[in-house]
């Protein structure tokens, strides 16, 4: 009975002092009380997301398969995200995390849960300044890729920088290197409402699969990272810049490739970006503006073949929080510009896009967010299927948050 107990409550966090795995008398400090356990220090939080996307719709056609499946057709309420985070330091020098998302979208099968993040990071000195990631987590390319989607103000995130990797995450190794006063300032940034991205060090170094999260690597060749920033503090506010670049050799899947279409005979592809962003945190005005250009595999048309082009974008968003008591409302704008390959995607589509998007966000508590924006959109997205698709169109998103 006392391991089931136990073994219950090392996943709600809430183990009893007494409790021990394996049973048996509890471990007594000097003084006679109950030594802390590893479960003891574990913490269970999370995040929903519930969207609207068919209010005002001009284009039923209009579609961004990787932003938010809901986007056109006769589709309604949508659950975005629903996700659940468990983490901790289950040593000073060892922290583990590992969150789900139960409510991945897989088309005909509906919702689906699927793992986001599985990392533990083994601190290599006694600060944790430097640090060792190990496992499936975000790669380091990219504010607004990094930054979670319950902070981000936009209700998806940009093209041109989520277009690198699918999902912002794959399996691998990853080194971090930051201060302990820079660590406290990027904690400040999540914690205070300043739409921080997280701790991704000043320094960042790592090699990867390269296909993704939740996919096996296919060549045997690591994706190499590398990310250097800095925060910068003006007056009362802070400017953070950053600089990050990635290669490696893409492989497409097969179940990806429409009959007919010409590709290289191993699907290899030189997959590589280079990245400047950054970011004015919203005292009460903020900024966040990334670009980048690399090259990597996309649909040629002419060719009705998939070939490494080149490719370049980025966007800009613009954001004023204002607080009155506990409520925030941050009215925001963003505008982005792409032209590039989707390697994820059907053939690869080719995208030519220019959006531009703008709202306001609601929170009246903490524990809930009120999001509404107007999207107003021009994308061309082809493959051997569709040689010709170029949508407009304009909608009026809503989503309701609630973290716990």
């Amino acid at each position: 009975m006392i391991r089931t107990v136990s073994f219950l409550a090392l996943f709600v966090g809430i183990a009893p002092a007494h409790a021990q795995l394996g049973g048996g008398d509890s471990t007594l400090t000097k003084v006679g009380k109950p030594a802390v356990k590893w479960y003891d220090r574990f913490k269970i939080r999370g995040y929903a997301q519930v969207r609207y996307n068919g209010l005002f719709a001009t284009n039923d056609s209009l579609g961004c398969a990787q932003c938010d499946r809901s986007w056109g057709g006769e589709n309604g309420f949508f659950i975005r995200r629903l996700r659940i985070a468990f983490s901790g330091n289950v040593h000073p020098r060892v922290y583990v995390y590992v969150q789900p998302d139960f409510v991945s979208w897989a088309g005909g099968s509906g919702y689906v849960a699927q793992l986001r993040d599985c990392f533990v990071d083994l601190g290599l000195d006694p600060r944790n300044e430097l640090r060792l990631r190990l496992g499936q987590s975000k790669v380091p390319f990219g504010y607004e890729n990094m930054q979670s989607s319950s902070q981000r103000v936009p209700l998806d995130r940009a093209d041109p920088i989520n277009s690198a990797i699918k999902d912002e995450r794959d399996v691998g190794a990853f080194l971090y290197w930051s201060p302990a006063a820079v660590r406290k300032l990027e904690k400040m940034f999540v914690d205070d409402g300043l739409k921080g991205s997280g701790d991704f060090g000043v320094l960042a170094f790592g090699v990867y699969n390269g296909q993704g999260a939740n996919q096996m690597d296919q060549n045997r060749q690591m994706h190499l990272v590398a990310r250097a920033a800095w925060p910068f503090k003006l007056g009362k506010r802070y400017l953070q810049g950053a600089l990050a670049g990635y290669a490696g050799e893409y492989v497409l899947a097969k179940s990806q490739l429409s009959p007919g279409v010409r590709a290289a005979p191993d699907l290899s592809y030189d997959d590589r970006r280079a990245l400047v962003s950054v970011s004015l945190f919203p005292a009460p005005f903020g900024l966040l503006a990334e670009y980048n250009v690399g090259r990597g595999p996309e649909f040629d048309l002419d060719r009705d073949s998939i070939t490494t082009r080149e490719l370049q974008g980025g966007y800009i968003t613009a954001m004023y929080r204002i607080q009155a008591g506990e409520q925030e409302v941050m009215p925001f704008i963003r505008y982005q510009r792409y032209s590039g390959g989707k390697k994820f995607e059907q053939d690869a589509r080719s995208y030519d896009v220019e959006d531009i998007e703008f709202g306001v966000e609601w929170q009246p508590n903490e524990n809930f967010e009120l999001t509404c924006e107007y999207y107003v959109a021009d994308r061309s997205y082809i493959d051997l299927k569709l040689p010709v698709n170029h949508q407009e169109g304009s909608l009026v998103r809503i989503q309701a948050q609630f973290k716990f």
